[in-house]
Protein backbone atom coordinates (compact mmCIF):
# COMPACT_ATOMS: atom_id res chain seq x y z
CA UNK A 1 0.00 0.00 0.00
CA UNK A 2 2.89 2.51 1.22
CA UNK A 3 4.99 1.85 -1.83
CA UNK A 4 1.84 2.39 -4.42
CA UNK A 5 1.32 5.97 -2.66
CA UNK A 6 5.16 6.41 -2.65
CA UNK A 7 5.08 5.48 -7.11
CA UNK A 8 1.84 7.76 -7.05
CA UNK A 9 3.33 10.83 -5.96
CA UNK A 10 6.68 10.05 -7.59
CA UNK A 11 4.85 9.73 -10.38
CA UNK A 12 2.63 12.95 -9.78
CA UNK A 13 5.98 15.13 -9.46
CA UNK A 14 7.07 13.77 -12.63
CA UNK A 15 3.67 14.96 -14.18
CA UNK A 16 3.82 18.27 -12.87
CA UNK A 17 7.33 18.92 -14.05
CA UNK A 18 6.74 17.63 -17.57
CA UNK A 19 3.40 19.60 -18.11
CA UNK A 20 4.43 22.69 -16.64
CA UNK A 21 7.35 23.00 -19.30
CA UNK A 22 5.08 24.61 -21.44
CA UNK A 23 6.87 26.47 -24.88
CA UNK A 24 4.41 27.28 -27.60
CA UNK A 25 6.65 25.44 -30.28
CA UNK A 26 5.74 25.23 -33.94
CA UNK A 27 6.92 22.88 -36.60
CA UNK A 28 9.02 24.85 -39.71
CA UNK A 29 6.94 25.09 -42.42
CA UNK A 30 9.15 23.32 -45.78
CA UNK A 31 8.41 22.71 -49.03
CA UNK A 32 8.37 19.36 -50.93
CA UNK A 33 8.29 17.89 -54.29
CA UNK A 34 6.05 14.42 -53.96
CA UNK A 35 5.58 14.03 -57.77
CA UNK A 36 7.33 11.69 -59.94
CA UNK A 37 11.26 13.09 -61.34
CA UNK A 38 12.58 15.91 -60.51
CA UNK A 39 10.81 19.31 -59.71
CA UNK A 40 10.25 21.04 -62.93
CA UNK A 41 12.07 24.68 -63.07
CA UNK A 42 8.61 26.48 -64.03
CA UNK A 43 6.43 27.32 -61.36
CA UNK A 44 3.61 25.00 -60.25
CA UNK A 45 0.02 25.26 -62.25
CA UNK A 46 -1.94 26.19 -59.19
CA UNK A 47 -5.27 26.21 -61.24
CA UNK A 48 -8.58 24.28 -59.85
CA UNK A 49 -10.16 22.18 -61.98
CA UNK A 50 -13.71 20.00 -61.75
CA UNK A 51 -13.46 16.38 -61.34
CA UNK A 52 -16.17 14.12 -61.95
CA UNK A 53 -16.64 10.97 -60.65
CA UNK A 54 -16.73 8.31 -63.75
CA UNK A 55 -17.56 4.16 -64.14
CA UNK A 56 -17.85 2.33 -66.90
CA UNK A 57 -19.09 -1.19 -68.69
CA UNK A 58 -15.24 -2.54 -68.70
CA UNK A 59 -14.94 -1.73 -65.19
CA UNK A 60 -17.82 -2.98 -63.92
CA UNK A 61 -17.35 -5.94 -65.88
CA UNK A 62 -13.78 -6.58 -64.94
CA UNK A 63 -15.08 -6.58 -61.01
CA UNK A 64 -18.12 -9.28 -61.52
CA UNK A 65 -15.63 -11.51 -63.50
CA UNK A 66 -12.87 -11.54 -60.06
CA UNK A 67 -16.30 -12.01 -57.99
CA UNK A 68 -16.63 -14.99 -59.66
CA UNK A 69 -13.36 -16.41 -59.55
CA UNK A 70 -13.18 -16.29 -55.51
CA UNK A 71 -12.00 -18.53 -53.45
CA UNK A 72 -13.23 -18.87 -49.61
CA UNK A 73 -12.03 -21.36 -46.59
CA UNK A 74 -15.40 -21.98 -44.70
CA UNK A 75 -15.02 -20.55 -41.39
CA UNK A 76 -14.04 -22.89 -37.85
CA UNK A 77 -17.25 -23.78 -36.32
CA UNK A 78 -18.64 -20.80 -34.28
CA UNK A 79 -15.96 -19.00 -34.77
CA UNK A 80 -17.63 -15.03 -35.81
CA UNK A 81 -15.48 -12.78 -36.29
CA UNK A 82 -12.58 -13.77 -34.05
CA UNK A 83 -10.42 -15.11 -36.29
CA UNK A 84 -11.09 -12.07 -38.72
CA UNK A 85 -13.98 -11.52 -41.32
CA UNK A 86 -16.62 -14.74 -40.63
CA UNK A 87 -16.43 -16.28 -44.75
CA UNK A 88 -20.43 -17.68 -44.21
CA UNK A 89 -21.40 -13.71 -44.04
CA UNK A 90 -18.95 -12.93 -46.33
CA UNK A 91 -20.89 -14.54 -49.11
CA UNK A 92 -23.79 -12.78 -48.56
CA UNK A 93 -21.64 -9.34 -49.11
CA UNK A 94 -20.24 -10.85 -52.24
CA UNK A 95 -23.53 -12.23 -53.69
CA UNK A 96 -25.29 -8.70 -52.80
CA UNK A 97 -21.91 -7.37 -54.44
CA UNK A 98 -22.24 -9.08 -57.69
CA UNK A 99 -26.11 -8.79 -58.11
CA UNK A 100 -27.55 -6.09 -56.30
CA UNK A 101 -25.40 -3.49 -55.58
CA UNK A 102 -25.17 -0.86 -58.46
CA UNK A 103 -22.00 1.33 -59.06
CA UNK A 104 -23.50 3.90 -61.76
CA UNK A 105 -26.12 4.71 -58.99
CA UNK A 106 -23.61 5.21 -55.98
CA UNK A 107 -21.06 7.26 -58.59
CA UNK A 108 -24.05 9.78 -59.22
CA UNK A 109 -24.63 10.24 -55.07
CA UNK A 110 -20.42 10.62 -55.14
CA UNK A 111 -21.38 13.35 -57.74
CA UNK A 112 -24.12 15.13 -56.02
CA UNK A 113 -21.05 17.11 -54.17
CA UNK A 114 -18.62 18.70 -56.47
CA UNK A 115 -15.12 17.87 -57.07
CA UNK A 116 -12.03 19.26 -57.49
CA UNK A 117 -8.61 18.77 -58.30
CA UNK A 118 -5.45 20.96 -57.98
CA UNK A 119 -1.57 20.30 -58.13
CA UNK A 120 -0.07 20.77 -54.52
CA UNK A 121 4.18 20.10 -54.74
CA UNK A 122 3.58 17.60 -57.72
CA UNK A 123 0.52 15.72 -56.45
CA UNK A 124 -2.58 16.16 -58.18
CA UNK A 125 -5.21 16.64 -54.61
CA UNK A 126 -8.81 15.83 -55.21
CA UNK A 127 -11.85 17.36 -52.64
CA UNK A 128 -15.09 18.05 -52.36
CA UNK A 129 -16.17 21.55 -51.38
CA UNK A 130 -19.60 21.79 -50.75
CA UNK A 131 -20.55 25.21 -50.16
CA UNK A 132 -24.08 26.29 -48.00
CA UNK A 133 -27.16 26.17 -49.90
CA UNK A 134 -29.09 28.51 -48.31
CA UNK A 135 -27.18 30.95 -46.06
CA UNK A 136 -28.59 33.43 -43.67
CA UNK A 137 -29.13 37.30 -45.16
CA UNK A 138 -25.61 38.94 -43.34
CA UNK A 139 -24.34 35.66 -42.69
CA UNK A 140 -20.70 34.53 -43.88
CA UNK A 141 -20.12 30.99 -43.76
CA UNK A 142 -17.45 29.27 -41.52
CA UNK A 143 -15.12 27.46 -43.74
CA UNK A 144 -14.16 23.65 -41.92
CA UNK A 145 -11.14 21.41 -43.39
CA UNK A 146 -12.49 17.96 -42.26
CA UNK A 147 -9.99 15.12 -43.03
CA UNK A 148 -10.56 11.34 -42.81
CA UNK A 149 -8.64 8.41 -42.28
CA UNK A 150 -7.62 4.92 -42.97
CA UNK A 151 -9.29 2.95 -43.93
CA UNK A 152 -12.02 4.99 -44.95
CA UNK A 153 -12.31 8.15 -47.21
CA UNK A 154 -14.06 11.87 -48.49
CA UNK A 155 -17.18 9.67 -48.49
CA UNK A 156 -17.32 9.50 -44.70
CA UNK A 157 -18.65 12.55 -44.52
CA UNK A 158 -21.47 12.75 -47.11
CA UNK A 159 -24.11 12.33 -44.22
CA UNK A 160 -22.37 14.96 -41.50
CA UNK A 161 -22.11 17.79 -44.55
CA UNK A 162 -25.92 18.42 -44.83
CA UNK A 163 -25.87 19.25 -41.58
CA UNK A 164 -23.19 22.03 -41.16
CA UNK A 165 -23.95 23.24 -44.47
CA UNK A 166 -27.68 23.21 -44.15
CA UNK A 167 -28.74 23.64 -41.37
CA UNK A 168 -32.12 25.09 -40.93
CA UNK A 169 -33.54 22.29 -42.88
CA UNK A 170 -32.14 19.43 -40.91
CA UNK A 171 -33.77 20.47 -37.65
CA UNK A 172 -30.63 22.61 -36.68
CA UNK A 173 -30.35 26.38 -35.46
CA UNK A 174 -28.82 28.37 -38.35
CA UNK A 175 -26.81 30.31 -35.80
CA UNK A 176 -23.34 28.33 -37.42
CA UNK A 177 -23.31 27.50 -41.14
CA UNK A 178 -20.31 25.70 -42.72
CA UNK A 179 -18.40 25.94 -45.90
CA UNK A 180 -16.87 22.02 -46.27
CA UNK A 181 -13.53 21.17 -47.57
CA UNK A 182 -13.29 17.56 -47.58
CA UNK A 183 -9.62 16.88 -49.43
CA UNK A 184 -8.45 13.12 -49.91
CA UNK A 185 -4.66 12.30 -48.64
CA UNK A 186 -2.73 11.97 -50.93
CA UNK A 187 -2.48 7.87 -52.18
CA UNK A 188 -5.97 7.74 -51.36
CA UNK A 189 -8.93 7.64 -53.29
CA UNK A 190 -8.50 10.13 -56.42
CA UNK A 191 -5.31 11.92 -54.43
CA UNK A 192 -2.54 10.87 -56.49
CA UNK A 193 -0.20 9.17 -54.23
CA UNK A 194 3.36 10.42 -53.80
CA UNK A 195 6.19 8.93 -55.78
CA UNK A 196 8.90 9.16 -53.22
CA UNK A 197 9.69 8.03 -49.90
CA UNK A 198 8.89 9.70 -46.72
CA UNK A 199 5.50 11.49 -47.66
CA UNK A 200 3.88 11.86 -44.32
CA UNK A 201 1.92 13.21 -42.05
CA UNK A 202 3.18 16.84 -41.81
CA UNK A 203 3.57 16.98 -45.51
CA UNK A 204 -0.03 16.10 -45.77
CA UNK A 205 -0.55 18.64 -43.48
CA UNK A 206 1.56 21.48 -45.26
CA UNK A 207 -0.49 20.51 -48.13
CA UNK A 208 -3.62 20.42 -47.09
CA UNK A 209 -3.07 24.34 -45.46
CA UNK A 210 -1.64 25.40 -48.88
CA UNK A 211 -4.99 23.77 -50.61
CA UNK A 212 -6.89 26.01 -48.18
CA UNK A 213 -4.60 29.19 -48.82
CA UNK A 214 -5.78 28.54 -52.63
CA UNK A 215 -9.19 28.59 -51.81
CA UNK A 216 -8.83 32.24 -50.05
CA UNK A 217 -9.19 31.16 -46.78
CA UNK A 218 -6.64 33.08 -44.32
CA UNK A 219 -8.17 31.01 -41.35
CA UNK A 220 -10.59 28.52 -41.11
CA UNK A 221 -11.38 25.53 -38.73
CA UNK A 222 -10.18 21.89 -38.91
CA UNK A 223 -11.61 18.62 -37.95
CA UNK A 224 -10.53 15.03 -38.26
CA UNK A 225 -10.33 11.44 -36.41
CA UNK A 226 -7.93 8.18 -37.28
CA UNK A 227 -4.87 9.63 -39.69
CA UNK A 228 -7.49 13.07 -39.61
CA UNK A 229 -6.19 13.94 -36.51
CA UNK A 230 -2.94 13.37 -36.60
CA UNK A 231 -3.14 16.04 -39.98
CA UNK A 232 -5.37 18.72 -38.71
CA UNK A 233 -2.75 18.41 -35.16
CA UNK A 234 -0.06 18.63 -37.70
CA UNK A 235 -1.86 21.88 -39.25
CA UNK A 236 -2.24 23.13 -36.38
CA UNK A 237 1.22 22.67 -35.27
CA UNK A 238 2.30 24.13 -38.47
CA UNK A 239 0.37 27.24 -38.84
CA UNK A 240 -1.75 27.91 -35.56
CA UNK A 241 -2.41 31.61 -36.29
CA UNK A 242 -4.42 30.39 -39.38
CA UNK A 243 -6.71 27.91 -37.06
CA UNK A 244 -9.70 29.03 -35.39
CA UNK A 245 -10.36 25.63 -33.78
CA UNK A 246 -9.68 22.44 -34.01
CA UNK A 247 -11.95 19.75 -33.24
CA UNK A 248 -11.25 15.95 -32.68
CA UNK A 249 -12.86 12.80 -32.11
CA UNK A 250 -9.47 10.44 -31.62
CA UNK A 251 -6.24 11.77 -30.13
CA UNK A 252 -3.31 10.41 -30.73
CA UNK A 253 -1.14 10.89 -27.07
CA UNK A 254 1.80 8.96 -27.79
CA UNK A 255 4.02 10.60 -25.15
CA UNK A 256 2.21 11.47 -22.18
CA UNK A 257 3.08 10.73 -18.95
CA UNK A 258 -0.61 10.51 -17.99
CA UNK A 259 -0.05 7.02 -19.63
CA UNK A 260 2.05 5.89 -17.23
CA UNK A 261 -0.75 6.16 -14.48
CA UNK A 262 -2.69 3.68 -16.32
CA UNK A 263 -1.44 0.71 -13.18
CA UNK A 264 -2.12 2.77 -10.85
CA UNK A 265 -5.14 4.62 -11.67
CA UNK A 266 -7.67 1.75 -10.74
CA UNK A 267 -6.99 2.60 -6.93
CA UNK A 268 -6.06 6.06 -7.29
CA UNK A 269 -8.10 7.61 -10.49
CA UNK A 270 -9.34 10.72 -8.54
CA UNK A 271 -5.60 11.58 -8.03
CA UNK A 272 -4.69 11.69 -11.77
CA UNK A 273 -8.17 13.20 -12.71
CA UNK A 274 -9.93 10.29 -14.16
CA UNK A 275 -13.74 10.66 -13.22
CA UNK A 276 -16.03 8.42 -13.07
CA UNK A 277 -16.74 7.69 -16.99
CA UNK A 278 -13.45 7.84 -17.50
CA UNK A 279 -12.72 4.27 -15.29
CA UNK A 280 -15.56 2.72 -17.34
CA UNK A 281 -14.29 3.08 -20.04
CA UNK A 282 -10.33 2.32 -19.16
CA UNK A 283 -10.91 -0.33 -16.66
CA UNK A 284 -10.81 -3.30 -17.02
CA UNK A 285 -7.38 -2.54 -18.50
CA UNK A 286 -6.54 -5.86 -19.22
CA UNK A 287 -9.25 -6.11 -21.24
CA UNK A 288 -8.91 -2.88 -22.97
CA UNK A 289 -5.21 -4.05 -23.27
CA UNK A 290 -5.73 -7.24 -25.38
CA UNK A 291 -8.22 -5.64 -27.41
CA UNK A 292 -5.69 -3.05 -28.56
CA UNK A 293 -3.37 -6.25 -29.57
CA UNK A 294 -6.07 -7.88 -31.08
CA UNK A 295 -6.73 -4.72 -33.72
CA UNK A 296 -3.51 -3.62 -34.23
CA UNK A 297 -1.73 -6.87 -36.46
CA UNK A 298 -2.81 -5.02 -39.50
CA UNK A 299 -0.32 -1.71 -38.14
CA UNK A 300 2.71 -4.05 -37.85
CA UNK A 301 2.45 -5.12 -41.17
CA UNK A 302 1.29 -1.69 -42.57
CA UNK A 303 4.21 -0.58 -41.12
CA UNK A 304 6.83 -2.39 -41.92
CA UNK A 305 5.60 -3.99 -45.18
CA UNK A 306 2.98 -2.50 -46.86
CA UNK A 307 3.96 -3.08 -50.58
CA UNK A 308 3.51 -7.16 -49.81
CA UNK A 309 0.07 -7.24 -48.27
CA UNK A 310 -1.27 -4.57 -50.62
CA UNK A 311 0.98 -5.92 -53.87
CA UNK A 312 -0.72 -8.31 -56.56
CA UNK A 313 0.97 -11.85 -55.38
CA UNK A 314 0.34 -14.57 -57.67
CA UNK A 315 -0.11 -17.87 -56.23
CA UNK A 316 -0.26 -21.94 -56.85
CA UNK A 317 -3.01 -22.92 -59.29
CA UNK A 318 -3.70 -19.01 -60.18
CA UNK A 319 -6.21 -18.79 -57.09
CA UNK A 320 -5.59 -16.28 -54.50
CA UNK A 321 -4.13 -12.85 -54.41
CA UNK A 322 -3.27 -9.90 -52.43
CA UNK A 323 -5.85 -6.63 -51.50
CA UNK A 324 -4.71 -4.50 -54.90
CA UNK A 325 -6.13 -7.46 -57.23
CA UNK A 326 -8.43 -9.59 -55.55
CA UNK A 327 -12.12 -7.24 -54.66
CA UNK A 328 -13.51 -9.64 -52.13
CA UNK A 329 -9.97 -10.01 -50.50
CA UNK A 330 -9.59 -6.60 -49.82
CA UNK A 331 -13.25 -5.80 -48.96
CA UNK A 332 -13.06 -8.41 -46.14
CA UNK A 333 -9.68 -6.66 -45.12
CA UNK A 334 -11.39 -3.40 -44.72
CA UNK A 335 -14.55 -4.22 -43.64
CA UNK A 336 -13.57 -6.19 -40.58
CA UNK A 337 -12.06 -3.29 -39.51
CA UNK A 338 -15.65 -1.59 -40.09
CA UNK A 339 -17.25 -4.61 -37.84
CA UNK A 340 -14.59 -4.51 -34.67
CA UNK A 341 -13.72 -0.98 -34.91
CA UNK A 342 -17.50 0.74 -35.12
CA UNK A 343 -17.89 -2.06 -31.66
CA UNK A 344 -15.39 -4.04 -30.32
CA UNK A 345 -18.38 -6.77 -29.30
CA UNK A 346 -19.45 -7.27 -32.99
CA UNK A 347 -16.18 -9.48 -32.79
CA UNK A 348 -19.07 -11.95 -30.89
CA UNK A 349 -21.38 -11.96 -33.94
CA UNK A 350 -21.84 -13.95 -37.18
CA UNK A 351 -22.37 -10.88 -39.06
CA UNK A 352 -19.64 -8.82 -37.34
CA UNK A 353 -22.38 -5.91 -36.46
CA UNK A 354 -22.00 -4.25 -40.00
CA UNK A 355 -25.69 -3.95 -40.91
CA UNK A 356 -26.80 -2.83 -37.74
CA UNK A 357 -24.53 0.99 -38.28
CA UNK A 358 -24.39 1.08 -41.83
CA UNK A 359 -26.03 -0.21 -44.99
CA UNK A 360 -24.05 -1.98 -47.92
CA UNK A 361 -24.62 0.31 -50.15
CA UNK A 362 -22.27 2.87 -48.01
CA UNK A 363 -19.93 -0.31 -46.95
CA UNK A 364 -19.17 -1.24 -50.50
CA UNK A 365 -19.14 2.01 -52.05
CA UNK A 366 -16.24 2.66 -49.52
CA UNK A 367 -14.43 -0.47 -50.93
CA UNK A 368 -14.78 0.76 -54.45
CA UNK A 369 -12.80 4.14 -53.71
CA UNK A 370 -10.09 1.54 -52.97
CA UNK A 371 -10.91 -0.60 -55.71
CA UNK A 372 -11.50 1.41 -58.93
CA UNK A 373 -8.55 3.61 -57.74
CA UNK A 374 -6.00 1.13 -57.05
CA UNK A 375 -4.96 2.62 -53.90
CA UNK A 376 -4.88 0.29 -51.64
CA UNK A 377 -0.90 0.02 -51.19
CA UNK A 378 -0.83 3.34 -51.80
CA UNK A 379 -3.17 4.44 -48.47
CA UNK A 380 -0.79 1.32 -46.29
CA UNK A 381 1.89 3.15 -47.13
CA UNK A 382 0.90 6.00 -45.41
CA UNK A 383 1.64 3.91 -41.50
CA UNK A 384 5.30 2.98 -42.58
CA UNK A 385 6.21 6.65 -43.69
CA UNK A 386 4.53 8.03 -39.84
CA UNK A 387 5.25 4.64 -37.57
CA UNK A 388 8.49 3.58 -38.99
CA UNK A 389 10.69 6.78 -37.14
CA UNK A 390 10.20 9.32 -34.38
CA UNK A 391 8.24 12.41 -34.85
CA UNK A 392 9.11 15.62 -33.45
CA UNK A 393 5.16 16.88 -33.87
CA UNK A 394 5.15 13.91 -30.68
CA UNK A 395 6.50 16.10 -28.17
CA UNK A 396 5.01 19.43 -29.49
CA UNK A 397 1.88 20.52 -27.66
CA UNK A 398 -0.99 22.32 -30.08
CA UNK A 399 -1.61 26.08 -28.69
CA UNK A 400 -5.20 26.59 -31.12
CA UNK A 401 -8.67 25.48 -29.45
CA UNK A 402 -9.50 22.52 -29.82
CA UNK A 403 -12.70 20.18 -29.24
CA UNK A 404 -12.23 16.83 -28.30
CA UNK A 405 -15.68 14.34 -28.94
CA UNK A 406 -14.99 11.12 -26.43
CA UNK A 407 -17.15 8.31 -28.41
CA UNK A 408 -17.40 5.24 -26.10
CA UNK A 409 -16.28 2.38 -28.37
CA UNK A 410 -13.22 4.26 -29.91
CA UNK A 411 -9.91 1.96 -29.76
CA UNK A 412 -8.46 3.40 -26.71
CA UNK A 413 -10.81 6.40 -24.90
CA UNK A 414 -8.45 9.22 -23.98
CA UNK A 415 -9.41 11.05 -20.73
CA UNK A 416 -10.01 15.00 -20.44
CA UNK A 417 -6.46 15.20 -18.48
CA UNK A 418 -5.14 13.26 -21.26
CA UNK A 419 -6.07 15.65 -24.44
CA UNK A 420 -5.16 18.58 -22.21
CA UNK A 421 -1.32 17.78 -22.01
CA UNK A 422 -1.41 17.34 -25.66
CA UNK A 423 -4.12 20.38 -26.50
CA UNK A 424 -3.63 23.16 -23.40
CA UNK A 425 -6.05 25.57 -24.93
CA UNK A 426 -9.26 22.38 -25.10
CA UNK A 427 -12.32 24.28 -24.10
CA UNK A 428 -14.80 21.14 -25.14
CA UNK A 429 -14.52 17.68 -24.29
CA UNK A 430 -17.80 15.75 -25.02
CA UNK A 431 -18.69 12.08 -23.64
CA UNK A 432 -20.65 11.04 -25.98
CA UNK A 433 -23.30 8.67 -25.41
CA UNK A 434 -22.84 6.19 -28.52
CA UNK A 435 -20.49 5.79 -31.28
CA UNK A 436 -17.05 4.04 -32.26
CA UNK A 437 -13.91 4.87 -34.42
CA UNK A 438 -15.80 5.93 -38.00
CA UNK A 439 -17.72 8.77 -35.81
CA UNK A 440 -18.85 10.89 -38.86
CA UNK A 441 -20.29 8.07 -40.96
CA UNK A 442 -21.62 6.14 -37.84
CA UNK A 443 -23.03 8.82 -35.73
CA UNK A 444 -23.26 11.91 -37.72
CA UNK A 445 -25.98 14.20 -36.19
CA UNK A 446 -23.73 13.36 -32.53
CA UNK A 447 -21.10 14.75 -34.06
CA UNK A 448 -22.62 17.64 -36.02
CA UNK A 449 -23.84 18.78 -32.98
CA UNK A 450 -20.81 18.67 -31.02
CA UNK A 451 -18.41 20.54 -33.98
CA UNK A 452 -21.82 22.83 -33.62
CA UNK A 453 -21.15 23.36 -29.50
CA UNK A 454 -17.30 23.51 -30.03
CA UNK A 455 -17.23 26.43 -32.87
CA UNK A 456 -20.13 27.89 -30.19
CA UNK A 457 -18.06 28.45 -27.25
CA UNK A 458 -14.68 29.17 -29.52
CA UNK A 459 -16.76 32.25 -31.06
CA UNK A 460 -17.88 33.23 -27.71
CA UNK A 461 -14.53 33.78 -26.29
Amino acid sequence: MWLEILLASVLGFVIYWFVSKDKEETLPLEDGWWGPGVRPTAGEDKSIRPFKVETSDEEINDLHQRIDRVRLTPPLEDSRFHYGFNSNYLKKIISYWRNEFDWRKQVEILNKYPHFKTKIEGLDIHFIHVKPPNLPSGQTPKPLLMVHGWPGSFYEFYKIIPLLTDPKNHGLSDEHVFEVICPSIPGYGFSEASSKKGFNSVATARIFYKLMLRLGFQKFYIQGGDWGALICTNIAQLVPSHIKGLHLNMALILRNFYTLTLPLGRCFGGLFGYTERDMELIYPFKKIFFSLLRESGYMHIQSTKPDTVGRSLEMDRGGGCALNDSPVGLAAYILEKFSTWTNSEFRDLEDGGLERKFSLDDLLTGIMLYWTTGTITSSQRFYKENLAQVNKHETLKVYVPTGFAAFPCELIHSPEKWVKTKYPKLISYSYMPRGGHFAAFEEPELLAQDIRKFVGLQERQ
